[in-house]
């Protein structure tokens, strides 16, 4: 692998900028590369759940990618999601990402035909990751969405046999039992990118020093400071900053959860995202302003 470091900090799951006939909506993302390099991000997680990678063609992923790793200017780390049910297509998004120079990779498991083992999600990553061979690959682990729930630990110490740029996992998942054996394999050989933005305190108490979310768009303030607060053994600031991450997180799930409700905060706070494409339903005038009177409650906008 080239250049290989490993993520500290936050990585902001990014949302897809749609225009009002739910075309992809490029010109949008200069201005939210910005936004992330004004907040202090060290990376974006591109066309994963949050960027309705499964919604988006072969095609439109590309050009995304292009435009992020454009905008960044190397202000943050880009990673591209390249996970598929197609293998091939998967493979195809891989090596298109070493290319037009993607700092990283990852993909979640397939979620129609599944893996029944750790060696089936083994066989179906392999190609994919050496696609891209010169870039770290991150299981991204999600198990809510893909219905995957194999072995996270089995698979990194199996994987990285086969797998030689296997570095680590994105860890979507509440199960910390599991995430702390993973950050305790071989001595913390493997990173573990904790996915659960309203219990990012629990994942820096394990160990976790990087995490993935897609609140992290619009509360960069108070998630680096939860991860300032556990570094100085805070605990008390770091309490008050996360119940303050799980009162807009209880927002957001009022309005269809992360992808739906975080979309429409970007559009409240300036970013030009649009509208999430079917089968999730369009964000009504009456919802817009229910959801600015609830964030209004809860201070957000301060």
């Amino acid at each position: 692998m080239k250049n290989y470091q490993r993520i500290e900090g936050l990585v902001a799951a990014s949302f897809t900028p749609m225009d009002a006939l739910g075309n992809v909506y490029l010109p949008a993302i200069e201005h939210y590369a910005d936004l992330m390099a004004r907040s202090g991000m060290s990376g974006v997680f591109v066309c994963g759940t949050t960027g309705e990678s499964h919604s988006l063609t072969t095609q439109e992923r590309k050009e995304i990618l292009v435009e992020w790793v454009k905008s960044a200017q190397g202000r943050f780390k880009v990673i591209a999601h390249v996970g598929s049910n197609s293998m091939r297509e998967a493979m195809e998004l891989a090596a298109h990402a070493q290319q037009v120079g993607a700092d990283a990779i990852g993909a979640m498991a397939p979620c129609f035909f599944k893996p029944a083992t750790v060696r089936d999600l083994i066989a179906f990553f392999a190609p994919i990751a050496a696609s891209a061979a010169e870039l770290p690959f991150y299981y991204y682990n999600m198990p809510s969405m893909t219905g995957v729930s194999l072995s996270v630990p089995e698979f990194l110490v199996e994987g990285k046999k086969v797998i030689p740029n296997l570095v680590g996992t994105k860890f979507t998942h509440n199960n910390l039992m599991e995430m702390g054996e993973c950050l305790a394999l071989n001595n913390g050989a493997f990173e573990v990118l904790h996915g659960y933005d309203e219990i990012l305190i629990a994942g820096l108490a394990f160990g976790a020093v990087g995490g993935v979310g897609s609140t992290y768009n619009y509360l960069p303030k108070v998630y680096l400071g939860i991860i300032e607060a556990m570094k100085k053994r805070d605990m008390e600031t770091a309490r008050q900053l996360q119940q303050q991450s799980i009162e807009v997180v209880k927002v957001i799930i009022k309005y269809g959860g992360g992808v739906r409700g975080g979309k429409a905060i970007m559009n409240l706070i300036g970013i030009e995202c649009g509208q999430c494409r079917l089968p999730i339903t369009p964000f009504s005038d009456e919802e817009y302003i229910s959801l600015k009177e609830d964030l209004e409650k809860i201070n957000f906008f301060n």
